[in-house]
C-alpha cells in the first residue's frame, strides 16, 4: 500500500494521490508494482528500496548521489502461541534531495501515525531533516512504551513464579529476554544511525534540526539504558529461579533418599524372618506373638532411624 502526504502552505497536512514536490510517500508492505513505480519515479537503487523489506538487513546510513537511505529497527508485537512477543522489524527512510521523503516497512507502525506525528511542533513533508528525526524520536519513545510494558509482564511472571514454577511461565520469562536482546541490539544498531546522521554532510541539518538530533540521542540512550537494566534483572531472576527448582528438586531426592533407607529396615528384619531355616534356631519362633513382637520389632527400628536422620537435620 502507498500512501502520499503533503503540508500545504496553511500548514495542513492533507492526502494526495500523486507524488509531487516534497510529499511523503508511506509505503507499507508494497506490492511489486508499487516498488516499480516508485523506484523509477525517483531513480532509486533497487536494493535501497527493498531493504526494508528484509527482515534480515542492518540498521545503517548510505548516502548517494541524489538521495540517503536511513535504515533503522522498530519495534512490533507479534502473537505467537496465543500471546503477544515482542521484535523488532527494519523501516527505511528514504530522503530523495529536494524532492521527497520516503519511508518503505514491512507493517503499519504507530511510528509512522501521520495523525499523531503532526502533533508536534514544526511537523511538515517539507521538512524532510526534520521529518526524519520526527520518525526516529517516535521510534525511541515506542521502544521504550514496550519496554514498560516488558516489565509489567515480567513482574507478572515473578509473582506466578512464587506461587508455582510452572514451565509456561519460564518459557515467557525466556522470551522476554529474547525480546531485551533483540530491543538492545536493534538500539546500539540506532545510536550508531544517529551518529551518522549527525556527521555525514550529505543530510542537510538546520540549527534547531541539531538540537532535535541531541534528543532523540538522549531518548535512544535511555532506552538502550533501560533494556539492558531490565534484561540483567530478568537473568538475575531466571538463575534465581534455576537455583531455586535445582534446591527444591534436591530437597525432593534426600526426602527419597530417607524413605527409601527407613522403608529397607522393615524389609531386611522381614527377609531374615522369610529365609527357610530350622525354627529351633530362629528368636521368637515359639512366642505365641511373634509375629507382632516382629512387626513392632521393625516399626521402632525404622522410627530410631528416622530419628536418626531427623537429629542430624539430612531432611
Amino acid at each position: 500500500m502507498v500512501e502520499i502526504f503533503y503540508t500545504d502552505q496553511d500548514g495542513i497536512t492533507v492526502k494526495v494521490d500523486e507524488p509531487c514536490r516534497n510529499c511523503w510517500i508511506k509505503m507499507t508492505a508494497p506490492t511489486e508494482e508499487e516498488i516499480c513505480w516508485i523506484r523509477d519515479l525517483y531513480q532509486l537503487e533497487d536494493d535501497d528500496i527493498r531493504a526494508a523489506l528484509d527482515e534480515e538487513e542492518s540498521s545503517r546510513v548510505e548516502p548517494e548521489d541524489t538521495y540517503s537511505l536511513v535504515l533503522v529497527d522498530i519495534p512490533t508485537v507479534e502473537e505467537r502461541n496465543g500471546k503477544n512477543r515482542y521484535v523488532t522489524i527494519p523501516l527505511g527512510i528514504i530522503l530523495v534531495k529536494d524532492s521527497a521523503i520516503i519511508t518503505v516497512c514491512l507493517e503499519d507502525s504507530t511510528v509512522l501515525d501521520m495523525f499523531n506525528m503532526r502533533r508536534s511542533k514544526e511537523f511538515s513533508t517539507h521538512l524532510r531533516t526534520r521529518l526524519l528525526l520526527q520518525i526516529l524520536f517516535r521510534d525511541a519513545q515506542l521502544y521504550l512504551r514496550n519496554l514498560r510494558s516488558i516489565n509489567k509482564q515480567s513482574e507478572e511472571i515473578e509473582k506466578n513464579l512464587q506461587e508455582s514454577t510452572e514451565n509456561s511461565a519460564l518459557i515467557d520469562m525466556m522470551e522476554l529476554g529474547k525480546s531485551l536482546l533483540f530491543f538492545m541490539t536493534s538500539l546500539k544498531a540506532m545510536q550508531s544511525v544517529l551518529q551518522k546522521v549527525l556527521n555525514t554532510s550529505s543530510i542537510k541539518k538546520y540549527e534547531e534540526d541539531k538540537e532535535f538530533l541531541e534528543e532523540v540521542m538522549v531518548e535512544a540512550s535511555q532506552a538502550l539504558e533501560m533494556s539492558e537494566i531490565y534484561n540483567g534483572i530478568l537473568n538475575g531472576m531466571m538463575d534465581a529461579y534455576a537455583s531455586i527448582i535445582s534446591n527444591n528438586m534436591n530437597v525432593v531426592m534426600k526426602v527419597l533418599a530417607v524413605a527409601t533407607i527407613v522403608l529397607s529396615v522393615p524389609n531386611i528384619v522381614f527377609g531374615a524372618y522369610g529365609m527357610n531355616l530350622a525354627v529351633d534356631g530362629m528368636p521368637l519362633a515359639n512366642a505365641p506373638h511373634a509375629f507382632f513382637i516382629i512387626i513392632a520389632l521393625s516399626v521402632v527400628l525404622s522410627l530410631l532411624v528416622l530419628w536418626y536422620f531427623d537429629h542430624k537435620k539430612m531432611y
